[in-house]
This record gives C-alpha cells, sequence and structure tokens, in this order.
C-alpha cells in the first residue's frame, strides 16, 4: 500500500507550480499543519506565497525550510509522462518537483505528523518556512520572510532546508554550507573606428585581454577545511558591430564569483578593481550580490541528522559545501545553524524528474528522528 509521504507528494506534484505559482501547495501543507496546532500565517510578497507556521512558543525552534515552486517543464511532449501527473514506473516517482522539492515537503509532513503523535508535549517549537520563490529571482521569497522575522525578534535556532543533496543513494550526503555568488558587469572602453586605420581607434577587446588573464590566473584565497578556493569565471563576453572592418568601441563582460568563508564581497572586490587599474583600462563595472557564503559547523544540528540518516540507512553521511545557492543563505541571518538534507540530486532541473519510491518513507523517518534527537532531550 502507498505510504503517506508519498500520496502526499504525489497530490503536490499534481499541483502545476512554475515559479512563482503556489497553485494551492501552501494550502494542502497547512491544511495538514492546522489539525497539529501549528500557528498559522501567510505572507504573500508581489506575486510570491509564502508560509510560516509555528507550534509551540519557546526555544529552541528547528524550522523546517523549503519551496512549492518548480522550475518550467520544457517541452511537454519530451517527458515519457506528463510532468504533472504524478507517475510511478520501475520504483521510481516521476513529474516536476519530484526531486526538487515536493517529497521533501510531503517528509517534512509526515515527519512532523509522526513526531507530535508521539511527542505533543515535545520541548521548543517546530516551523515550517515556506515560499513559492526560490526557483526564480528570490525577491519576495525566503529572503522578504526572515526580514520580517527578524524585525520582530523571530531568530531560529535550527534550520532544515529540504533541497536535494545526496548523489548516490539517500542519507550519503548532507549541505552543512554553500558558497557565496558575486556578479560583475564589466564595460571596458576604447576608441570605435575602421579596422583598416587601427591608429585612429583603440581597440577594448585587445585591451581588456591582459587583464582578463590576471583574473583568471589569481589565487583568489585557499578555501579552508569545508570549501574550495574562491573561483572567478566569464559566463558571457560581447564586442563589436557584427563587420568584420569596424574596431568595436566597447566590449562587454559578464563574469561570477563563487566564494567561500576564506574571502568576503569587499575583499574579492577590491582586488577586482586593483588589476583592472593596474591595465590603466577606462571601464564600468557593476556588481551583484546573489548571496553571501554561509557555514554551520559540525555542532548540535548536523550531528542529530547525521545520527538519524545513519539509524535509518546506516550510512555515515559526509558534510559537504559544493553546488548552487540556495535559500539556506538567507535564512543563515536569523539562525547560526543551517543544514540541507533531501533526496537525490541526479536528476533535478532535467526532464523525467524523478526520485527512487523506496527513499521516501526512509526520508520523513530521517527528519522525524531529527525532531527527537533535538526536542526530546
Amino acid at each position: 500500500m502507498p505510504n503517506s509521504t508519498l500520496l502526499l507528494a504525489q497530490k503536490l506534484i499534481a499541483r502545476p507550480s512554475p515559479t512563482p505559482d503556489d497553485n494551492g501547495c501552501q494550502e494542502i501543507l497547512s491544511h495538514h499543519l492546522g489539525k497539529l496546532g501549528f500557528k498559522i500565517e501567510n505572507m504573500p510578497f508581489g506575486e510570491v506565497d509564502n508560509l510560516w507556521a509555528r507550534r509551540g512558543t519557546t526555544g529552541p525552534i528547528l524550522c523546517f525550510a523549503g519551496h512549492t515552486d518548480v522550475v518550467p517543464t520544457g517541452p511537454v511532449e519530451n517527458w515519457d509522462s506528463d510532468p504533472f501527473i504524478p507517475t510511478i514506473r520501475d520504483d521510481r516517482l516521476y513529474g516536476r518537483g519530484a526531486a526538487d522539492m515536493k517529497t521533501s515537503l510531503a517528509a517534512f509532513i509526515t515527519a512532523i505528523e509522526a513526531f507530535v503523535a508521539e511527542h505533543g508535549d515535545h520541548n521548543g517549537s517546530i516551523a515550517l518556512l515556506i515560499t513559492s520563490d526560490e526557483e526564480g529571482p528570490a525577491i519576495d521569497g525566503t529572503v522578504k520572510v526572515v526580514e520580517t522575522l527578524k524585525a520582530r525578534g523571530e531568530l531560529l535556532d535550527y534550520c532544515i532546508v529540504g533541497e536535494p543533496t545526496c548523489t548516490d543513494k539517500l542519507g550519503d550526503t548532507i549541505k552543512n554550507g554553500r558558497r557565496g555568488s558575486l556578479s560583475g558587469n564589466l564595460t571596458i572602453k576604447g576608441i570605435q573606428g575602421h579596422i583598416a586605420y587601427p591608429h585612429l581607434a583603440k581597440n577594448p577587446i585587445h585591451l581588456a585581454a591582459p587583464a582578463i588573464a590576471e583574473l583568471a590566473q589569481t589565487e583568489w584565497d585557499q578555501g579552508n577545511e569545508y570549501f574550495p578556493p574562491t573561483t572567478w569565471h566569464i559566463s558571457n563576453i560581447n564586442g563589436g558591430t557584427g563587420a568584420t572592418n569596424v574596431i568595436p568601441g566597447t566590449v562587454n563582460m559578464l563574469f561570477n564569483f563563487r566564494f567561500s568563508t576564506a574571502s568576503t564581497v569587499e575583499t574579492l572586490q577590491e582586488r577586482a578593481h586593483e588589476i583592472l587599474d593596474s591595465h590603466q583600462l577606462d571601464y564600468d563595472l557593476k556588481w551583484e550580490l546573489s548571496g553571501k557564503p554561509f557555514l554551520t559547523p559540525k555542532a548540535e544540528l548536523a550531528n542529530a541528522m547525521s545520527s538519524a540518516i545513519k539509524s535509518v540507512t546506516a550510512i555515515e553521511p559526509e558534510l559537504s559545501t559544493s553546488g548552487g545557492t540556495s535559500d539556506g543563505r538567507f535564512i543563515a541571518d536569523i539562525c547560526k545553524q543551517v543544514v540541507e538534507f533531501g533526496p537525490c540530486n541526479a536528476t533535478i532541473h532535467k526532464l523525467n524528474e524523478n526520485v527512487g519510491v523506496e527513499e521516501i518513507e526512509p526520508l520523513s523517518k530521517i527528519y522525524q528522528l531529527t525532531l527527537e534527537n533535538l526536542l526530546t532531550k
């Protein structure tokens, strides 16, 4: 017989919710939570639906965080089954959001239901922070809820983000941090002219080349115990009119730092400007910070989750900071211990996204045991 976590995951997947559309998913979650005595707060900002729910009034507060929005499906005809009709084939659950991250949301709920049934008078508080703006610009989602909670002094002790973290088997990886993301939009100025009269022009691409080489070869830091060294990469570069006989007047570059806690935003910006200035370039540079790095040392939360994972799967999980950004970067502003844990991530954002059915109930059990490890002792 299908387990309750699987049934709830299927119910959520069946609600098409391409970012930022929640399409009633949070209402489904609220229905379950209301029965457990949670205080429900809907926090809409712009087009984004956000949910803050809390059971209890004392600390410590353990928060489950996640998102109901999903990335676009791409051409539906390229899927083996409708991405919004949850389908089980060969013991795998298929559908957009199956891995990222509606199965985790379902597991949050069933884990809390099982925990409260056994520990109705548990210590502290349980909370959920759910948004429909994680896969989009992430402007009106978790960051706005965090700002609201911070303004009223409602800080968290522990947070589990349900992102798909595992690589080969459920339980093999916990994310205990993420790198920061700092982007630059760089325009280097020259003088446009006829390519046959180069003495009357100044080619910005030629001027930029030595600086680009130095930026690419610079060691920004050496990383640390948890993070690899900071990296700098160009993602786009464009210059010229499209003609073969015109020296361009400008060249534009988009680049990105993925940086660890071994560097700061300010030090990276300062060093980039120093390199550009050393080459005597005439340039404009606009910066955009998508998120600062965060790191949770191996302490109560990581230990509690590791113990739960080992009890359920017999696997000793690895702590990792690899991958892109997540909403954990916002939550870390009001919570000292943030980890991410969810199902295998091999098919996220792909056609035929899926999760192993055999992972679903154990995922719920891991969340339940983590609650027991932190709120019953």
